[in-house]
């Protein structure tokens, strides 16, 4: 499943010292499925941006084994981390943020 951006918000715009902070979401469509994961993210220095919690990212995706038992929640956040690390979303974050 190819996934594609679909919004990026900036939440917290970090001013006075404080971190940008917001959350972004992809959407994936198979021509039968359509599945989400979103994030939150926070800024870092220099133009760096960082999940939040790599635990804690919202889909409405379910993941199976090979005996098709649906995966444990730590199992499939290491599943859902694999997909987010393919995807350009630093980029997207920065733009929202104006650096792009």
């Amino acid at each position: 499943m190819q996934f594609a951006h679909r919004s990026t918000q900036v939440l917290v715009p970090g001013e006075g010292g404080r971190p940008a902070m917001g959350q972004t979401l992809w959407q994936g469509d198979d021509g039968d499925t359509v599945a989400g994961v979103a994030w939150d993210w926070v800024s870092m220095s220099a133009g760096v941006v960082a999940m939040v919690d790599p635990l804690a990212l919202v889909t409405n995706l379910q993941f199976l084994n090979a005996e098709g038992e649906v995966l444990a929640p730590l199992e499939s956040a290491r599943q859902l981390n694999e997909i987010v690390h393919t995807l350009p979303w630093q980029y997207e974050v920065q733009r929202a943020l104006g650096q792009h």
